[in-house]
C-alpha cells in the first residue's frame, strides 16, 4: 500500500509541476509578447532567428557603408561643381580680354584672378572629409597634390596620391570606390598631335612626345647652330637645323618633346600645346603666365596663345562635367541599392518578428485553459492525498 500511495503522490506532484511550467511559459509569453524567450523554448525557431538577426546586422553594416560612400561622393560632386564654376568664370574673363572689352592694362588684374582661381582649385583638389582626402585614391592620409612655388606663385602641381581606387563593400560581392584617383578625375589622357604656337619655325617631329599639357620651347643661337630647351635653359640640345626628329628633354621632369628643326628660321620662345593631355592646374598656370608675359612674348604671340587657351579651358570643363556626371550616376546607383537593402532588411525583420511574436489572444485562451486545468488538478490531488487506511478497510 505504501508503494502504491508513493507512486500516486509522485505522479500527482509531477503532473502539477508540468502544468505549472506550462502556465509559467504562457505568462512569460504574455508579459514579453514573444513566444521564444530562450533557445530551449523552440531550438528550430531559435536557430532561424539567430540566422535572421545575423543577416540584419550584415545588412545594417552594408547600409552604413553605403551612407558613408554616398556622403563622400556627394561632397566630391559638390567640389567638382565648384571647380566648374571657377572655370566658367575664368572663360568669361578670358573672352573679355580676347575680345578687347578691356585694355592691355587689364591683363595683370586678369592674371591675378587666374592665380587666385588656381589657389582655390588646389585647395578643392585637396578636400577631405573625416580625415580622408577625397581625390588621393587608396592613400587617404596625405594631401594628394603637392605644389611648388616661385616668388610666391604656384609653378607646378604634382600628384602624389595613390593610383588605385579605395573600394568598400556595399552589398554581398558588390564593391565600389568613393575615394577617387585624382589623376583620373582632373587630367585628360587622350594625346593628340603637338601644336606649336610661335614664330621660330619649329614643328612636331615624327616621334611620340611624352611631354604633357603646355611646354615652353626656347630656341637660341643662329642658323646652322641652334640650341633648343624645354626647361627654361637648364639643359639644351644643339642642332644644325637638319634634324627631323630631335629629342629635347626636360632635365627636371624627364619629359621628351620631339621637334622637326628643318624649318627653324629664327630664335625665340614659343608655346607647344599637347591636346588631350591637360590637367586643371597646368591649364591655369599657363594662362596666368601668358597674361603676366614674363617671357616677353610679342603681342601677337600673346593673343595667339590666349585664343588657343580657350580650347584647353573647354577641354578641362568637359573633363569636369564628365566626372560630375559619372559621380552623380554612381550616387544614383548607390541610392537605389540602399533602398533595396533597406527593403530586404525590413522583410527580414518582419520574418524575425513573425517567428518570435506571440499570439496574445491565443496565449490568453491557453492560459485560461491551463489555469482551469490546474484548479481541477489541485482538487483531484487533494482528494487523492486524503486517502487513508480507513478508505481501504471499507
Amino acid at each position: 500500500m505504501s508503494g502504491t500511495l508513493n507512486t500516486t503522490y509522485d505522479n500527482v506532484i509531477f503532473a502539477l509541476h508540468l502544468n505549472s511550467e506550462a502556465m509559467a511559459r504562457l505568462q512569460e509569453q504574455a508579459a514579453t509578447g514573444s513566444q521564444v524567450n530562450r533557445t530551449s523554448d523552440d531550438p528550430s525557431v531559435s536557430y532561424r532567428v539567430l540566422g535572421l538577426n545575423s543577416q540584419i546586422a550584415s545588412l545594417q553594416n552594408y547600409t552604413d557603408n553605403l551612407s558613408e560612400a554616398m556622403s563622400i561622393l556627394e561632397l566630391s560632386s559638390a567640389v567638382i561643381v565648384d571647380m566648374l564654376s571657377h572655370f566658367t568664370d575664368t572663360k568669361a574673363s578670358l573672352t573679355q580680354i580676347i575680345s578687347g572689352t578691356y585694355g592691355e592694362d587689364a591683363r595683370d588684374r586678369a592674371a591675378e584672378g587666374v592665380d587666385q582661381t588656381l589657389e582655390q582649385i588646389v585647395l578643392l583638389a585637396n578636400s577631405e572629409q573625416m580625415d580622408q582626402y577625397l581625390f588621393g585614391g587608396g592613400n587617404t592620409a596625405s594631401a594628394p597634390y603637392l605644389v611648388q612655388r616661385t616668388d610666391g606663385e604656384i609653378t607646378t602641381v604634382t600628384y602624389q596620391g595613390s593610383y588605385e581606387d579605395r573600394n568598400i563593400e556595399v552589398a554581398p560581392n558588390v564593391k565600389t570606390s568613393a575615394l577617387h584617383v585624382g589623376k583620373d578625375i582632373f587630367q585628360s589622357d587622350d594625346r593628340g598631335e603637338p601644336v606649336f604656337l610661335g614664330d621660330t619655325g619649329a614643328a612636331a617631329g615624327t616621334g611620340t612626345s611624352s611631354s604633357r599639357a603646355d611646354t615652353w620651347l626656347t630656341v637660341t643661337g643662329s642658323a646652322g647652330n641652334y640650341n633648343l630647351s624645354i626647361d627654361d635653359g637648364l639643359s639644351t640640345v644643339n642642332t644644325d637645323g637638319t634634324d627631323t626628329n630631335l629629342a629635347v628633354t626636360n632635365s627636371t621632369t624627364g619629359e621628351v618633346l620631339y621637334v622637326d628643326t628643318t624649318a627653324i628660321t629664327g630664335t625665340g620662345v614659343e608655346l607647344v600645346r599637347m591636346p588631350g593631355t591637360y590637367d586643371i592646374f597646368t591649364t591655369l598656370i599657363t594662362l596666368r603666365d601668358t597674361l603676366e608675359n614674363d617671357r616677353n612674348l610679342s603681342d601677337g604671340q600673346v593673343r595667339e596663345i590666349l585664343d588657343d587657351a580657350m580650347n584647353s579651358l573647354d577641354e578641362m570643363s568637359d573633363l569636369l562635367v564628365r566626372a560630375e556626371v559619372s559621380i552623380g550616376s554612381k550616387i544614383g546607383f548607390l541610392d537605389d541599392l540602399k533602398d533595396s537593402l533597406r527593403n530586404i532588411e525590413y522583410f527580414t525583420e518582419d520574418e524575425t518578428t513573425r517567428l518570435q511574436e506571440a499570439d496574445i489572444a491565443q496565449v490568453a485562451i491557453d492560459l485560461s485553459r491551463r489555469e482551469a486545468l490546474y484548479q481541477i488538478s489541485l482538487s483531484v490531488a487533494v482528494r487523492l492525498m486524503s486517502v487513508s487506511l480507513m478508505d481501504f478497510l471499507r
